[in-house]
């Protein structure tokens, strides 16, 4: 089992920039393909970015592509996600996952460990 802790929410204006961390913790984080999703108030929980074991490929959702950045550094056992250019419509909890799957991008349903989230909040 892996334990996954978020930081780096807050409140920013739209069109400013936030980073979030998610660091690991328990079995080797370098086993787990892992994903940023998010839920805004009264919507369900999308998958938004997602990373390969490795770091070479990724995934975007449309909504983020060219203004999120996934990445990840397996000696740290930290995933991230830089947000750039937001929108007030990104105003969300954001949460880490970490997926078993074989797959190199698992899809959304494939996560098997969550974090807590962390808010992130972007104001017009």
């Amino acid at each position: 089992q892996v334990q996954l802790v978020e930081s780096g929410g807050g409140l920013v204006q739209a069109g400013e920039s936030l980073r979030l961390s998610c660091a690991a913790s328990g079995r080797t984080f370098s086993n787990y393909a892992m994903g940023w999703f998010r839920q805004p108030p009264g919507k369900d929980r999308d998958l938004v970015a997602s990373i390969s074991r490795s770091g070479v490929r990724s995934y975007y959702a449309d909504s983020v592509k060219g203004r999120f950045t996934i990445s990840r550094d397996n000696a740290k056992n930290t995933v991230y996600l830089q947000m750039s250019s937001l929108k007030p419509e990104d105003t969300a909890v954001y949460y880490c996952a970490a997926s078993r799957n074989l797959a190199v991008l698992p899809t959304g349903s494939q996560y098997d460990y969550w974090g807590q989230g962390t808010q992130v909040t972007v104001s017009s």
